[in-house]
């Protein structure tokens, strides 16, 4: 049994979302922001890199990666109870392609994030890699559970 009161299972959490040139990097800005807890906005800074896609046009890169325990264990509990049922339902049913090394792949639709509402989605996400402490498929999912990521 895992006891998520005194030690933080989640080493840290990476978050990536590319700004295409038809979008407007406020609005995705904000989009990711809403997916994170608004009290700990202002101690999650993004780097953003300027990149070329295929055609030549312009793509931004946003990332960060939140290492301290507090806050990564604040941003899984958001995501966590920010999902609905049915996608609770369908991470469980897919967690083992969703996890590789202790690494759990969450991707968000930006449009519903936008909206304030976290939904999953595999197309132009914002892209979450959460690295646990743990690797064992089990303990993720026990991990997972505690936190209400998974039913």
């Amino acid at each position: 049994m895992i006891d998520l009161s005194s030690k933080v299972p989640i080493a840290y959490i990476d978050v990536r979302v590319f700004v295409h040139a038809t979008e407007d990097i406020d609005k995705v800005v904000k989009a990711v922001y809403n997916t994170l807890p608004t009290e700990l906005a202002d101690e999650i800074v993004f780097k953003r890199t300027n990149l070329k896609g295929y055609y030549r046009n312009p793509i931004i890169l946003l990332e960060t990666r939140i290492k301290k325990r507090d806050v990564a264990k604040a941003v899984f509990g958001k995501l966590a109870s920010g999902l609905s049922s049915l996608d609770k339902e369908l991470l469980n049913n897919e967690i083992r392609q969703r996890l590789n090394k202790g690494n759990l792949f969450i991707r968000l639709d930006k449009q519903s994030a936008y909206l304030n509402e976290l939904k999953l989605r595999s197309d132009d996400p914002i892209h979450f890699r959460i690295h646990f402490r743990k690797s064992r498929l089990e303990e993720i999912m026990e991990i997972c559970r505690k936190f209400g990521m998974l039913p």
